[in-house]
């Protein structure tokens, strides 16, 4: 009997695992805008599925609640055993993958979008050339994907402590700065004591105190959610804004504003599951990009002449 089929009610009627899915997606993320975002899909495709399944095992397994899907106990009970098979599919899928002693096939990678444009497109383009029979696939994202459910074989993270179901190394330490326009240096000038329009991010409580001493005259001139718009913003001369050491340093449109310091920043790991760590093509990765990054650890650091 397929496992992932094996969930029946007293009628021994069985509700598909794709289905199950669905509902545990939904009770994951409390309805079913997050399930479909979670699965790739619209509101009606999650509510057609939940329905199946409910058509399935003969109950009720959400309340249709004005404020959204409320789970009965049925559907908790239906989302605890998904997750049980989700684990154990997971669990399946590292134990075969261990035993991978090829240095071909699939291989799939996470790290944020803009260490992704800045720092590892090259050595991703170097990889792909040295080993053109490892299938390289690549999640851009700022989100932490789950390495133990197979999200991602590595994953490359600015973090201060990745968890420790994670083995790795710290490839580089890092340092952040801040910056400004080439254009909106010049109109500073290099005298401190002019007025600097700052843009701040949504979640900072507001400028930092490092900037008190060389630039007391100070506005917050834009408030914004997201690293790239920053760039953007400075970049186009609104002002100045903090940011890690390697956006800064390698983007020609900007310079380092005089006066402030550096400041501490979460440093670079490479890291995969501990029960991947000897799988070849894994392992010939992680190798290839932490040898590859720690080159560029005068770039982290904010001295790349260093």
């Amino acid at each position: 009997m397929n496992f992932a089929n094996s969930m029946c009610n007293t009628a021994q009627t069985m509700i598909d695992w794709s289905d199950l899915r669905y509902v545990l997606e939904t009770v994951r993320h409390s309805g079913l805008s997050g399930a479909a975002r979670a699965l790739g899909v619209n509101h009606a495709t999650v509510a057609r599925r939940i329905q199946a399944a409910e058509q399935a095992s003969g109950a009720v397994l959400f309340d249709r609640l004005p404020g959204g899907y409320a789970p009965t106990a049925a559907g908790l009970e239906a989302a605890r055993a998904a997750e049980a098979m989700e684990a154990a599919n997971a669990a399946l899928s590292l134990s075969i993958t261990a035993r991978d002693e090829r240095l071909s096939g699939p291989l799939s990678v996470t790290a944020p979008q803009l260490l992704i444009e800045r720092v590892l497109g090259g050595i991703l383009a170097e990889f792909c050339a040295a080993h053109p029979e490892i299938e390289l696939q690549l999640f851009a994202s700022n989100e932490a994907l789950n390495l133990s459910q197979r999200e991602a074989d590595v994953a490359i993270r600015v973090s201060d402590a990745p968890l420790d179901t994670l083995v790795g190394s710290r490839v580089a330490d890092q340092r952040a700065a801040v910056y400004v326009s080439r254009a909106y240096g010049e109109r500073l000038g290099t005298t401190p004591g002019q007025r600097l329009d700052w843009i701040r991010f949504s979640h900072w409580p507001g400028v930092p105190a490092e900037l008190n001493t060389a630039w007391p005259e100070r506005r917050v001139a834009l408030v914004l959610d997201d690293m790239a718009a920053a760039i953007g913003a400075v970049r186009a001369g609104i002002g100045a804004t903090r940011m890690p050491c390697f956006l800064g340093e390698t983007d020609p449109q900007l310079v380092r504003l005089p006066g402030v310091p550096l400041f501490a920043y979460p440093s670079i790991w490479v890291l995969t599951h501990r029960d991947l760590q000897r799988v070849r093509r894994i392992e010939t990765f992680v190798e290839f990009a932490s040898a590859r990054l720690r080159r560029l650890r005068p770039v982290f650091v904010g001295d790349p002449k260093g």
